[in-house]
C-alpha cells in the first residue's frame, strides 16, 4: 500500500447527455443533470483517488454521502467532478468532493469510504443472497 497524502486530489469530466438527465432516471420531471448522476461521479472519483492507495486485493466501498446539488446543468454541457482526500483513520477515507459546470460550482459534498479486502467483500456479499 501507498502512503496516503492528505489534500490530493482527482478529477473526470463527463458531458451531460440525455441519459443523464432527470427524466431519464426517473429522478424528477426536469431535462437537467440528475442529482444521482452528480452523486455517482463524485463517489466514483473518489473510488479511483482511494483505489491509487491500495494494493490490488484491496478496493474500497462507499459507507457514507452527503450531496447538496446547488444549480442545474443542461443538457450539453461539460460537468467535472473532483474529490480531494481529507483524512484517513484506518481503514476509512474520507473526502470532501466539488463538481462544476462550465458556468461554475453545481454540487458540494462529503464521502467517505472503507477498505475491504476483494474476495472476502465479495464472498460476504453473496452470502446475503444465499439467504
Amino acid at each position: 500500500m501507498k502512503e496516503p497524502k492528505i489534500g490530493q486530489t482527482s478529477e473526470r469530466e463527463l458531458t451531460v447527455t440525455h441519459d443523464k438527465l432527470a427524466v431519464s432516471v426517473s429522478s424528477g420531471s426536469v431535462e437537467v443533470l440528475a442529482t444521482p448522476v452528480v452523486a455517482a461521479m463524485m463517489e466514483g472519483v473518489a473510488a479511483d483517488l482511494a483505489q491509487t492507495y491500495l494494493d490490488d486485493e484491496f478496493t474500497t466501498v462507499g459507507a457514507e454521502i452527503c450531496v447538496q446539488h446547488l444549480a442545474p446543468s443542461p443538457e450539453g454541457v461539460k460537468v467535472k467532478a473532483v474529490a480531494e482526500l481529507t483524512a484517513v483513520e484506518g481503514r476509512k477515507y474520507s473526502f470532501s468532493l466539488k463538481a462544476f459546470d462550465e458556468a461554475g460550482l453545481i454540487a458540494t459534498g462529503t464521502h467517505q469510504r472503507v477498505a475491504v479486502r476483494r474476495e472476502s467483500f465479495a464472498k460476504k456479499a453473496a452470502a446475503r443472497k444465499a439467504n
